[in-house]
């Protein structure tokens, strides 16, 4: 054969390749994406990046801290086989825990919100859960609240642990591991502010003590809603009952002290209000091709109302979490019947949807 002939060797396919596969939905949680923003942030100052936690596979934050507790449970020996597994939920912790639940072989009972959207409840029941849905404008300590229809529950069923989020310090724990260091590590330390919806306040207090511990001038920016008593909680250390009234944002503020939220590692507050959190969630989708949840519209709506007031300039890298999936809201941020009926189109075409046109 001459030498500078050349020499093809047929492949073996006899030779078997590693099969790479993940070996649990569990396995899935965590390491989501950061996505820098453009369109929606192009007038604003600095640098904007979302965490896309409807990139876990439950499709919100609240995966991070169902696997946490429940494993931290097995690992105390306080769930074991047949145990049943209860909580209060707008419906993302809900999701979660029954994903976690079905797939340890748990049951899985949920006190649920009525404000929690129509789409939620049905996800929840589809994963095999069952579902109480609680009055969502009642104080905390009545009995038809969705805090008190858990604990009762977890009373009168024998072998059953209450996750109790609000007060979970593992809530906070979930975080600080794993939220905060892939946020480090993911700007390579070059956050400068934090953006996060406080509702139980695990999400945010975890990664703020995390992100506080490598660089204590990294500045924790929160979001509120008008009608939760949070912000003014931190700014006074006082409880107002005249801050509670009815609103539509799922999973942000909150009606009572959640001790899940570390008010120390918290800088600041702004409230946002329904109507510019739906109309920004919308605007996420034409803007960004991100469909988002209402929060996530909320903690957007936050980053400009933060900008108005002068928090950011040129050098600032700013990450604002996402927290779950527009999935979720079909019914609510993204229906047209929905938005109408609450008034968010009256006065505002700017997110006015295109019309259907039907062919004939």
């Amino acid at each position: 054969m001459p030498a500078d002939c050349n020499i093809y060797h047929t492949p073996d396919l006899t030779m078997k390749k590693a099969i790479t596969a993940f070996d649990s939905i569990l396995d899935l949680v965590g390491n989501t994406p950061l996505l820098r923003l453009h369109k929606i942030t192009e007038s604003l100052s600095g640098n904007f990046y979302a965490k896309l936690e409807a990139f876990n596979p439950g499709h919100s934050a609240k995966d991070r801290i169902a696997v946490y507790i429940i494993e931290e449970a097995e690992r105390r020996g306080i769930l074991k086989k047949g145990s049943t597994i209860i909580e209060t939920t707008s419906g993302n912790t809900g999701f979660s825990l029954a994903m976690v639940s079905m797939v340890k072989g748990y049951e899985c009972v949920l006190a649920v919100s009525s404000k929690s959207s129509p789409d939620k409840i049905d996800m929840l029941r589809a994963m095999g859960a069952k579902v109480y849905v609680c009055p969502a404008h009642v104080s905390a300590d009545d009995p038809r609240s969705y805090y008190e229809v858990a604990k009762r529950l977890h009373k009168e069923t024998p072998g059953s642990i209450y996750i109790n989020q609000y007060f979970n310090e593992l809530n906070i724990q979930a975080h600080y591991a794993t939220t905060g260091p892939e946020i480090w590590q993911q700007t390579g330390g070059q956050i400068t502010h934090l953006v996060a919806c406080n509702g139980t306040g695990g999400t945010i207090s975890g990664t703020a003590r995390y992100l506080k511990e490598q660089n204590p001038d990294v500045k924790i920016l929160a979001v509120d809603a008008y009608g939760s008593v949070l912000k003014k909680y931190h700014e006074t250390g006082e409880f107002d009952h005249n801050e509670v009234y009815p609103y539509r944002i799922e999973g942000l503020g909150k009606n009572l002290i959640p001790k899940a939220t570390d008010f120390n590692s918290i800088d600041r507050y702004i409230k946002v209000t329904d109507k510019d959190s739906a109309h920004m969630t919308r605007e996420l989708s034409v803007k960004e091709g991100l469909f988002m949840g209402y929060t996530s519209g909320a903690a957007m709506q936050a980053v400009m109302q933060y900008h108005m007031e002068g928090e950011f300039d040129a050098n600032s890298n700013v990450v604002v979490i996402f927290p779950d999936h527009g999935s979720r809201y079909m019914s609510k941020v993204f229906s047209d019947e929905w938005m109408e009926n609450q008034g968010f189109f009256q006065g505002d075409k700017t997110h006015q949807p295109k019309e259907i046109e039907y062919i004939k």
